[in-house]
């Protein structure tokens, strides 16, 4: 099930008022009753995206990542029009890269009409995507199949990436830190991101607003390693990010 409007609003004023907000602004706010926001409260927190404090949410403390299920339907809309974006820059003919995780995943639903590509992934749901577009040659890594995030990981998954030097790498993150860190949640992710970043000649990063700030344990690189970050919205604060890093910002 999609979070509601106002559950993503809730998330969104969540995150730039500094991670903690009580009931009483969210009842004001919205103009609705404290019933109705606990309601919205409880669903948000029973999917791991808020923390229940005294009088109110703070944002949680993530040492792992959010269940494949609440992923999909974060930001969904936004996740669509960054894959739609990504699909569109990718020539005829040309290899990538796509990494795991929900958003590279509609950069392969969005291939559906593509002329032709050569694709090598570990994430399961973008392989089956692909396989709609008889256009696409699809190469899908060995390793161990990692069944709540459904892709594939270990040295096998790695080590097949590492066997190709590619046009476009393809990758999303945990967490962007706000000196530009792109953060996973375990070295397995991180070394996976590291083969796609190190072995494509035009590397895009793919992320929603949502993980601007969110934490997420293992440091893999940072901004100024990628080429493209396509976003669903551009803020201040990552506009700034971007130009530090000499890096193309796009929505």
């Amino acid at each position: 099930m999609e979070l509601s409007e106002r559950q993503s609003k809730i998330l969104a004023w969540l995150k730039h008022a500094g991670g903690q907000l009580s009931s009483q602004e969210l009842t004001d706010a919205f103009h609705v009753s404290v019933q109705t926001i606990r309601k919205d409260l409880n669903e948000l927190s029973d999917r791991g995206l808020v923390q229940r404090v005294h009088g109110g949410i703070r944002l949680p403390f993530h040492n792992r990542n959010l269940s494949f299920q609440t992923r999909q339907v974060i930001n969904l809309d936004a996740k669509r029009r960054i894959g739609q974006t990504v699909a569109a820059l990718l020539p005829e003919g040309a290899t990538i890269f796509l990494g795991i995780g929900t958003t590279p995943q509609q950069v392969a639903a969005a291939l559906i009409d593509h002329p032709g590509l050569q694709v090598i992934t570990n994430n399961l749901n973008a392989a089956m995507a692909l396989c709609h577009n008889p256009k696409i040659e699809t190469l899908l890594t060995g390793g161990r199949i990692r069944p709540s995030d459904q892709d594939l990981m270990g040295e096998d998954a790695t080590g097949f990436l590492r066997r190709f030097q590619v046009n476009y790498g393809i990758f999303g993150i945990g967490g962007l830190g706000a000196e530009g860190e792109l953060m996973d949640f375990s070295p397995e992710e991180s070394h996976l991101s590291r083969a796609i970043i190190e072995n494509s000649d035009l590397r895009i990063l793919v992320a929603d607003s949502s993980k601007y700030l969110r934490k997420a344990p293992v440091r893999t690189a940072t901004l100024s390693d990628t080429d493209l970050f396509v976003t669903d919205q551009i803020t201040p604060e990552l506009a700034s990010l971007a130009e530090a890093a000499g890096i193309e910002l796009r929505v």
